[in-house]
């Protein structure tokens, strides 16, 4: 099985041909092909190759699918006795990739 493991917004993912990956949001229209160039490694044929940091000349390619955010996380916080109480959500906005090739 043919594998790459890319970096993108600070999150390591490992990614095969035709997987569906997040990852935090990408300034991009929605259909266009991306490359990825951040590739720290790959395992191609059984021949595993690992980069220091990055693999040169390696990338994947993706395809923006969408835009979209994530569910919302509730943030709480208290401190006993002290009448101190803050209730924060979050949702994090992601882009959604499908990965079209790896290439060395």
């Amino acid at each position: 099985m043919d594998y790459a493991v890319i970096r993108s917004g600070g999150l390591q993912h490992k990614v095969s041909e035709g997987d569906l990956l997040r990852v935090p949001l990408l300034h991009s229209e929605v259909g266009e092909t991306l490359n990825l160039t951040d590739v720290l490694a790959v395992m191609s044929g059984g021949d595993l190759k690992i980069g220091t940091p990055v693999i040169d000349g390696a990338s994947v390619s993706a395809e923006v699918v969408r835009h979209g955010r994530g569910k919302k996380i509730v943030v709480y916080k208290k401190k006993r006795r002290k009448g101190y109480q803050k209730k924060r959500g979050h949702r994090q906005d992601f882009t959604e990739l499908r990965i079209r090739g790896i290439r060395l």
